[in-house]
């Protein structure tokens, strides 16, 4: 890949445009006059569409893009989402021949329960399951099958960069530093993000490096982060899931 572009959309999406010379995949297109113009404006062609799971906001463009510009549409198998017809399933490699590049498909289910990421080099393109700084709401899996999905991405390589598909970071991290109040890596990623947000710069990618050092997600074993997940929830927790299971009710009513 020579560029990924992020491409806003509606109040807070982010739909990637991938490219390699004149050759673009488009990731999560819930708009399709957005990615049409930035690809219009570059003198592209879209060449493949990746779907991660069936959310108006990330399909809704699909269909006028494939009238625009027929192309393969790869999307999870278990999830009925119309004009996919590539499925494909977590452990399964996705080859783009215009990109030169191979995905590695991921499952990532807890926000949907077929929910898939794609990694390709040390670009992980994550849907609504880890953001920056925080991770989806679960809609209709369940906290451990949530957790169990975020620890996959966790034993990722570091450096991996994260293009999750919102700008959810500061009201992330307004919630990270009230669990976390103390951690340094935290207060000096706040600070940063609260500047590019008033500048109304993105805050995407992130890295999987700097998550697990700031993300609380990905932090239940942290001491600090575990009282503060009892505190919560007013009793003792004894498992990780619990505590991650405690962070994201606390996270929807905060």
């Amino acid at each position: 890949m020579d560029e990924i572009v992020g491409v806003r959309a509606f109040a807070d999406n982010y739909i990637w445009l991938l490219r390699k010379g004149s050759q673009f995949v488009v990731v999560d297109p819930g708009a399709a006059a957005p990615v049409r113009d930035a690809i219009e404006a570059r003198q592209g062609k879209l060449a493949a569409i990746l779907i991660t799971h069936h959310h108006a906001d990330h399909v809704g463009g699909v269909e006028e893009l494939l009238t625009w510009q027929p192309v393969p549409v790869y999307g999870p198998a278990s999830e009925s989402i119309a004009c996919v017809d590539h499925s494909v399933v977590p452990g399964e490699q996705v080859h783009v021949e215009a990109l030169e590049a191979t995905f590695d498909v991921i499952d990532v289910g807890g926000h949907t329960l077929g929910h898939i990421a794609y990694r390709a080099e040390d670009a992980l393109f994550c849907g609504d399951t880890l953001f920056a700084g925080g991770c989806g709401r679960i809609f209709e899996g369940t906290p451990e099958q949530m957790w169990s999905s975020l620890q996959r991405l966790a034993a990722l390589p570091h450096a991996t960069r994260v293009y999750c598909a919102h700008e959810y970071t500061e009201a992330n991290l307004r919630f990270a530093v009230a669990v976390e109040p103390d951690n340094l890596a935290l207060k000096r990623r706040w600070s940063d993000v609260q500047a590019l947000r008033a500048e109304d710069r993105p805050t995407v990618p992130s890295t999987l490096d700097l998550e697990l050092l700031t993300n609380p997600f990905l932090r239940v074993s942290e001491p600090a982060v575990v009282s503060a997940a009892e505190a919560f929830e007013g009793h003792p927790l004894q498992e990780q899931v619990d505590v991650f299971a405690a962070l994201r009710a606390w996270k929807n009513v905060f």
